[in-house]
């Protein structure tokens, strides 16, 4: 027993000096637990819906206000011509346009039947069965108000249907769910291994002592974290596009935009990636911790913080401040903006503008602290 409590006090005293091996232990777990089980949701709530009223009546405005009246729509802009519908899809500023036609209240006050149209990105397979699920109970709705209505004007049966949606799908007509899919496993497996292989990179000079050899060279600190970044830069290329293939002939899932926007993304994004992974070489002793703290800081954000699964718009306000963070938040909107809808440099530009700068801030941060390191 003497013997087992030697090595039980040598062990706490052990972790006791080491606080961040205790930080992962204790106080990670319950930060994630509140982090992600506000963020953590299937339900999808908040679509943003744009609206095209052509026929701007009382019946007309009627209708928008009652699509509204739930948490499940947040009102967009209000369209003026089918020019600005493209605009906004492309660009992924809403998810439907709702679309009155012409004559709506009159074809409504004479018994006619009535066609909404409803265009709805589908590159974002699930949000687009819940945005058709939901628009499809609001026609019925207000079927049985308007059949109620022609009964007692007795115009014609209550029996016939009155209003009818007709859903158009956008960019992924099939809403095959790979398509969905692929873009965002392409950024959660490029994050994951870019991050993971260089975290060990500075921190494999300090274990094997050769930081002092470094030390003592001309290098300079910004040299030093290029030269480590640059031959992950090259192996991440070539693992994009051997993942691209792969999803073209596995998946179906071909490039509709340019190859070299595609190119410019996906070199920001392992900018951005790999400054985040020399970043925590940088602040760790051994290959051990980096190790834990480059999966843990990749994995699970870029699986749930990303709007790579769960839709970023149904978390609280201070969650979706902390996706900001998150790496593939952007890269995952871009893809999908330039795989599946063909998506121009304008379109997408919010999303590199975001991988520039967290790129800027983590390597500048990494070459600051090998700078005091050197």
């Amino acid at each position: 027993m003497r013997r087992f409590r030697a090595i039980l006090i040598k062990e706490f005293r052990q972790i006791r000096r080491d606080p961040l091996s205790l930080g992962l232990l204790v106080f990670v777990p319950a930060m994630l637990l509140m982090l992600y089980g506000y963020a953590l949701s299937f339900d999808v709530k908040h679509i943003r819906v744009a609206v095209l009223d052509e026929d701007r009546t009382r019946e007309s405005r009627s209708l928008q206000d009652s699509l509204f009246q739930n948490p499940y729509f947040d009102r967009g802009p209000t369209l003026a011509t089918s020019a600005e519908a493209d605009d906004l899809l492309n660009c992924g500023k809403v998810r439907a346009v709702l679309i009155i036609p012409l004559n709506y209240a009159r074809d409504l006050a004479q018994g006619k039947s009535v066609q909404l149209q409803a265009l709805v990105d589908a590159s974002d397979a699930n949000t687009a069965f819940a945005t058709i699920g939901y628009l499809d109970a609001l026609a019925d709705r207000l079927n049985r108000t308007v059949r109620l209505e022609v009964q007692k004007r007795r115009v014609r049966s209550a029996d016939s249907p009155v209003v009818m949606l007709e859903p158009r799908i956008w960019f992924n007509p099939e809403l095959q769910s790979a398509k969905f899919l692929v873009p965002g496993l392409i950024g959660l497996l490029l994050m994951l291994s870019g991050v993971i292989a260089t975290s060990v990179s500075i921190v494999r000079e300090k274990e094997r002592e050769t930081m002092e050899q470094i030390m003592v060279s001309p290098i300079r600190p910004g040299e030093l974290i290029l030269g480590k970044i640059l031959p992950y830069v090259l192996i991440g290329l070539i693992t994009m596009t051997l993942v691209l293939l792969l999803g073209y002939g596995l998946f179906g899932v071909a490039v509709k935009g340019a190859l070299w926007l595609l190119a410019l993304t996906t070199l920001l994004f392992l900018f951005s990636a790999l400054g985040m992974g020399v970043l925590i070489s940088t602040l760790t002793h051994s290959q051990q911790m980096a190790f834990q703290i480059a999966v843990l800081s990749s994995l699970l954000p870029s699986l749930i913080l990303s709007g790579f699964i769960f839709p970023i718009q149904n978390m609280p306000i201070l969650i979706q401040g902390i996706s900001y963070m998150v790496i593939p938040r952007y890269f995952v909107a871009a893809l999908r903006g330039i795989i599946l809808k063909d998506a121009s440099l304008i379109q997408i530009w919010p999303n590199l503008l975001g991988l520039l700068v967290l790129g800027l801030l983590f390597n500048s941060i990494a070459v600051w602290r090998t700078r005091k390191t050197l």
